[in-house]
């Protein structure tokens, strides 16, 4: 019996040891952590159409994950939208100002992500500018419906 008792407790512990594994993996694919030390740096982009752009999305710069879309809101005075951007702390002083943001699909139906470009300016984008050089997301159904518009015009 006592060998059948350690059995149950070493199954228990693998178990338990797979749900935290399990546990941290969602953490790391969905973007969340619990590390709040370092929170990086603030920039603002304006965009006409952000298409499926969503807050916790990524912010990249030659395709490695730099940030995280913090929060997207209305710009009620110019109605474009005003979007966030959360940035590490390695990238304050180190781009330049006139670096340019996009709105990019990951594949043909991945999620958006906001992919920037430096730009060559000598003054250096610091927390709390706005990046003006934006490009709005490329929507699918607005190029399908501009196709079918064109092609019944001839």
């Amino acid at each position: 019996m006592p060998n059948r008792r350690w059995v149950e407790v070493a199954v228990g512990g693998f178990m338990l040891i797979g749900l935290i594994a399990l546990l941290f993996l969602a953490f790391k694919v969905s973007g969340l952590s619990f590390d709040q030390r370092s929170q990086g740096f603030v920039v603002e982009a304006y965009f006409r159409d952000i298409g499926g752009l969503k807050p916790r999305a990524k912010v990249t710069l030659a395709g490695v994950v730099v940030g995280r879309v913090q929060r997207i809101e209305l710009d009620e005075e110019w109605f474009e939208a005003k979007v966030t951007l959360q940035l590490e702390d390695g990238l304050e002083g180190k781009l330049s100002r006139d670096t340019a943001a996009a709105i990019q699909t990951a594949g043909l139906l991945g999620d958006n992500y906001i992919s920037l470009s430096p730009g060559s300016d000598e003054a250096l984008l610091m927390s709390g500018d706005t990046l003006w050089e934006t490009q709005s997301a490329l929507i699918l159904e607005q190029l399908i419906n501009q196709f079918i518009g064109n092609s019944a015009r001839e």
